[in-house]
Parts: C-alpha cells; structure tokens; sequence
C-alpha cells in the first residue's frame, strides 16, 4: 500500500507516499517529511493516513515513533492514521 493520505470526506487521494516501503519507521519519517513540507498547508478539514505495513521478521521490539510535532501538524488539519498491518513477504 504504504502511505495512502486521503480527504476522508470525499475519497479524494491526496498523496501516496513510500512505494514499495514496507517499514513502519522509514515510513514513518517520509510521512513526517511530508507533513512538514506539504500537509500542514492542507486547510482543516477531516484526512486519513493510511499507513500499510509489514511485520518485520527479525523484529525484536522498538520501531517507529510519532513525534509530537507530527501530532501537532495532524491535530491542526485534522488527519487520523490508521495502521494496516500486512503479513511480510
């Protein structure tokens, strides 16, 4: 999938970023990228983060974070991530 940044509203497909990236922290700083840079000029309204990941097989805790400067910029516009999980290839 990875990161499929829609306006919940209306279905309208705003980004899709990290093609064929399927871990969560790498994906996880493009999607802060793109907030920064991009998303937090989006006006309030109501968008979703999709965000499709693999299990890493050599997982063995940590991973990704969301920073808080991540959450300010999806507070103000008004976005919710959602995690999908995938089973790794």
């Amino acid at each position: 999938m990875p990161i499929n940044i829609y306006n919940e509203k209306n279905n309208e497909k705003l980004a899709w970023l990290c093609d064929e990236i399927w871990d969560l922290p790498q994906q996880l700083s493009e999607l802060e990228n793109w907030l920064e840079s991009t998303g937090k000029n989006l006006p309030i309204g109501e968008y979703v983060a999709d965000i499709g990941f693999g299990i890493r097989n050599d997982a063995n805790g940590g991973g990704g974070g969301i920073s808080k400067k991540m959450m300010d910029i999806m507070s103000q516009i008004g976005m919710e991530i959602y995690l999908s999980e995938y089973p790794s290839k």
